[in-house]
């Protein structure tokens, strides 16, 4: 449930700072989403000890950022069963706000002192930084001797696959496992539209009368607060869906070759963003208000509509009850279920861990089907079994339901700054641009078509 520091949208960050004085591993061939590329530093899943107990006395380094309320209870619960159950393996856990683990994963990883787990961010500037520089085991054997892929929809290990020299997001070897979900998707008011005499919408075209229908109510359509930026791509990653083709999406969002920024379907998907800012369908000044202050506002009853991220729910729902609403974005233009989302951060081991195979048992333990339990029952969301875990009433129980249903039958699309280092900052002022009619749509997808190409032309 991230707010304010997205994790997705801090750029390249300390990562690259170890990385210039190590070795990138050598390419390895592609040989499909759920194939070892032949190359990384993994073990096979025939050399895999998979029996914690059978381990002899350990000490367990773990790095992590899991310190918010319900995310501490249950890294701590689980903690404290895995080892109740294997008393042989100690856990040393050190936790700290994700910008501070972000500072300090580069200068471990390049280091003496390596823990054994880490989380790491999945996108190019630093998971894919990492990957390129050497740093992470590749985890294929352990999947295979845990059967990961069996447990987990391809649609979220996708988030966690890069090719061994990092120029292949999406696809190739595994290097981390998630325990959480998000979905971005759109909260409604039920009573506003009650109000305004209209059922949620279940398509595209819907969402366009809607907000039609509340422009002419005098209600804002849409509640955006985009002082920083980043809140605009989860507003425009669902969108995007309406008019761009999701294979198209993912290879943009994932820096891959074989898509175009500056493609008509893309272009349409940057209009109606901008016919939405020009005829006050997000408000008068979108761009002057701060993030945290619009979705305040919307809970006391300034807006109809909030498309953003699942991790607002709980927040929200304190202050509107069971007013808040939330589903995922009708089907887009392919006829998929698809939408911007992702996972909380992966838990990786670095290719210098002492105890990789004690850390792959500890990851396989707090991504069982049991920790999901747990996690539900603390509050967060599971990555699996989410919508049999839902909660039996409430905005989480639309939240989980909505990122089941585009997980497993649809498509979880990455976050579109995953694409490069610099897309973050790149598309985050574009999309201000836009909204704030500085820019056109042409120029905009020019601007985000420079970034794409410059840097898969340097893969």
């Amino acid at each position: 449930m991230r707010r304010l520091s997205r994790r997705h949208l801090l750029g390249s960050s300390a990562a690259v700072g170890g990385l210039g004085l190590l070795a990138a591993c050598a390419p390895g061939s592609e040989t499909g989403s759920g194939a070892s590329d032949g190359g990384g530093s993994g073990p096979a899943a025939s050399d895999v000890e998979t029996d914690p107990a059978a381990m002899g006395e350990i000490t367990l380094k773990v790095w992590d950022q899991e310190v918010r309320g319900a995310q501490n209870d249950a890294i701590e619960a689980l903690i404290a069963a895995f080892e109740k159950e294997y008393p042989n393996i100690a856990i040393d856990r050190v936790k700290q706000s994700f910008d501070d683990l972000q500072q300090q994963s580069g200068l471990a990883l390049s280091g003496n002192d390596v823990p054994d787990v880490l989380q790491v961010n999945n996108a190019r500037g630093d998971m894919g930084e990492f990957v390129k520089a050497g740093q992470l085991t590749d985890l294929t054997g352990y999947a295979e001797a845990y059967g990961w892929e069996d447990r987990f929809p391809e649609s979220v290990l996708s988030k966690m696959r890069y090719s061994v020299d990092a120029v292949t997001f999406g696809k190739g070897s595994l290097w981390g496992l998630p325990q959480t979900g998000e979905v971005c998707g759109i909260f409604y008011s039920a009573k506003k539209l009650e109000a305004l005499g209209v059922e949620p919408p279940t398509s595209w075209d819907a969402v366009y009368s809607l907000v039609e229908t509340a422009l002419e109510a005098g209600e804002l359509p849409i509640k955006l607060g985009n002082l920083e930026q980043w809140p605009a791509l989860h507003v425009f990653g669902p969108l995007q869906t309406a008019f761009v083709p999701t294979d198209d999406i993912v290879k943009l969002a994932m820096g891959n070759e074989g898509a175009d920024w500056t493609s008509p379907e893309n272009l349409e998907a940057l209009t109606q963003l901008a016919d939405w800012a020009g005829g006050g369908a997000l408000g008068d000044s979108p761009n002057g208000l701060a993030y945290d202050t619009a979705w305040a506002e919307y809970t006391e009853g300034d807006g109809v509509l909030l498309i953003g991220g699942s991790w607002l729910g709980p927040d929200m729902e304190a202050v509107m009850g069971e007013d808040l609403r939330f589903m995922a974005p009708p089907e887009g233009v392919d006829g998929t279920i698809a939408t911007t989302g992702g996972t909380g951060l992966p838990f990786s081991i670095p290719a210098a861990a002492a105890n990789a195979d004690a850390a792959a048992a500890y990851i396989d333990y707090i991504t069982s089907d049991s920790a999901m339990e747990l996690i539900a029952k603390a509050g967060g969301m599971p990555v699996l079994r989410t919508a049999e875990l839902a909660p039996d009433s409430g905005v989480n129980k639309d939240i989980y339901e909505a990122f089941d249903k585009v997980s497993i039958d649809g498509v979880l699309l990455p976050y579109l700054d995953y694409a490069t280092p610099t897309f973050a900052d790149t598309a985050g002022s574009a999309l201000q641009q836009v909204i704030g009619g500085e820019s056109d749509p042409e120029g905009a997808a020019a601007k985000l078509q420079t970034d794409y190409v410059e840097f898969t032309a340097e893969g």
